[in-house]
C-alpha cells in the first residue's frame, strides 16, 4: 500500500513538474508576443505605411515596448527545459548557458527604445526608431532564438 502511495505521488509529482515547464515556457512565449504586438503592429506597420501615422499611437506603443523589455531577464531566469507545442519560435539553451550574455542584450534594446521617445514625430523619424530598435532586438535573436517550425 505504501509503494502505491509513494508511486502515485511520484506521478502527481511528476506530472506537476511537466505542467510547470509548459507554464513557464508559456510565460515566456506570451512575453515576447507582448514585445511583437507594439513593435509589429504598431512601430513597423507605420513605418511601412501599413497603419496611418498616429502619434498617440507610437508613443504608447514605445512605452509597452519598454515595460515588456524590461521583463525579458526575470521572465528568462528559470529554463523551462521544454519547448512550447505549436510555437514557431522558442529559446535556444544558449540563453542558459550564457545567462550574463543574454541578459546584457536587454539594455541596449532599452536604450534604442529610451532614445526613440520624444524623438518619433513622423513616418521617417518612426522609420528611424524601428530600425534602431530592431537591430538591437537582433543582436539577442541572433544568438538566443531558435526557429521550431
Amino acid at each position: 500500500m505504501i509503494r502505491v502511495a509513494m508511486a502515485a505521488g511520484l506521478l502527481v509529482f511528476g506530472a506537476s513538474v511537466v505542467f510547470a515547464q509548459q507554464d513557464l515556457a508559456v510565460k515566456q512565449d506570451n512575453l515576447m508576443k507582448a514585445i511583437a504586438k507594439p513593435f509589429y503592429g504598431v512601430l513597423s506597420a507605420t513605418a511601412r505605411g501599413r497603419a496611418p501615422y498616429d502619434q498617440a499611437a507610437i508613443n504608447t506603443a514605445l512605452n509597452q515596448l519598454e515595460q515588456e523589455v524590461g521583463k525579458i531577464a526575470a521572465t528568462y531566469a528559470d529554463n523551462p527545459k521544454e519547448r512550447l507545442k505549436g510555437a514557431e519560435y522558442g529559446p535556444s539553451q544558449k540563453v542558459w548557458q550564457n545567462k550574463a550574455d543574454f541578459d546584457s542584450k536587454i539594455p541596449p534594446v532599452l536604450k534604442a527604445i529610451a532614445d526613440s521617445k520624444g524623438k518619433v514625430k513622423d513616418v521617417e523619424t518612426t522609420k528611424v526608431a524601428v530600425q534602431a530598435i530592431n537591430t538591437q532586438c537582433d543582436g539577442c535573436h541572433e544568438t538566443y532564438r531558435i526557429k521550431l517550425k
